[in-house]
């Protein structure tokens, strides 16, 4: 298995305010995480976007202070269910590194 390092796709849980991002991580510092993401509630929203060729609001370079990380994982796929990465390549006939 390999680590979670720099261009893997991964999901964030932060707190105060609780949220959740995903994305491609760029950096992990002392000080805190770089992802170029998107928030996970706007995931489908953002998908359907690219699927109909619609103006969108895609991922965006973020910072998060270490302070605020509760976990990183790795966005894969679990018991047949395919990954984030893999639904939105799936849909889009895109990669998210196009974005």
């Amino acid at each position: 298995m390999n680590k979670i390092g720099e261009s893997s796709v991964v999901i964030l849980v932060l707190h105060s305010p609780r949220e959740k991002c995903w994305g491609v991580l760029d950096d992990v510092t002392a000080a805190g995480i770089f992802i170029r993401g998107i928030d996970l509630n706007s995931f489908d929203d953002w998908m359907r976007s690219v699927v109909n060729n619609e103006v969108f609001i895609g991922p965006a370079d973020q910072f998060f202070p270490m302070w605020r990380v509760e976990r990183m994982t790795r966005d894969e796929s679990s018991m047949g269910v395919p990954s984030l990465q893999e639904q939105f390549e799936q849909k889009t006939g895109r990669s998210i590194f196009d974005f």
